[in-house]
C-alpha cells in the first residue's frame, strides 16, 4: 500500500504592518483638535480650567489654516484665528512633528485685557510653537507653547 501523503500547511504570512510615520499629506487634509486641559507656569489661583475645540485645514505643503473655540484662562469664551505650518521628518523619530501658529486672538477683555500683549479691545495678536507625536495614522498628541503662560495639551484627529 502506498504511503499516505502527508501535507504540511505552511503558517500564514503575517501582514507587515508599516509603522507610523509623521508625513506631508498628498492631499488637503483636515484636523478636529481637542486640548482638555492646560498648565501654567504660575500656581495663580485666578486661573480656570482651558478647554479647546478647532478645526485645521492642512495642504500638502505643510501649510495649516484654522480656527479654535475655548475658554481661557479666566473663564472667558475666546477664538483664535491663525495660519501657520507643520514640519515633518526632521528629527530621528519618524512620529515627531513640529507646529507653529500665528494669528488673530479675541477674548482677553475687562479686568484680564492686560493678561495678553498688544491687547485692544480684546484682539490682540497670538503665536504658538509645538510639538505632536503621531499615534496613530489618524491621531496624534500635541503640546503647544503658549508665550510665557504655559503649555496646552491637545488631542488631533484627522477626519475625512
Amino acid at each position: 500500500m502506498p504511503a499516505a501523503a502527508q501535507t504540511t500547511t505552511a503558517p500564514a504570512a503575517t501582514p507587515a504592518v508599516p509603522p507610523v510615520v509623521a508625513a506631508l499629506p498628498d492631499a488637503d487634509r483636515w484636523h478636529v483638535v481637542f486640548a482638555p486641559y492646560a498648565w501654567h507656569y504660575s500656581g495663580d489661583s485666578e486661573h480656570k480650567p482651558v478647554v479647546l475645540l478647532g478645526l485645521e485645514r492642512e495642504r500638502p505643503d505643510g501649510i495649516i489654516l484654522g480656527a479654535s473655540l475655548f475658554s481661557n484662562s479666566f473663564g472667558q469664551p475666546s477664538t483664535y484665528i491663525f495660519g501657520g505650518q507643520r514640519y515633518y521628518q526632521w528629527s530621528p523619530w519618524d512620529r515627531l512633528y513640529a507646529e507653529w501658529s500665528a494669528g488673530l486672538l479675541y477674548g482677553y477683555v475687562g479686568q484680564y485685557k492686560d493678561k495678553v500683549p498688544l491687547n485692544y479691545k480684546g484682539f490682540s495678536p497670538g503665536l504658538t510653537v509645538g510639538l505632536g507625536w503621531q499615534i496613530t495614522p489618524k491621531l496624534a498628541g500635541q503640546v503647544h507653547l503658549l508665550g510665557t503662560a504655559g503649555l496646552l495639551f491637545s488631542i488631533v484627529v484627522d477626519v475625512p
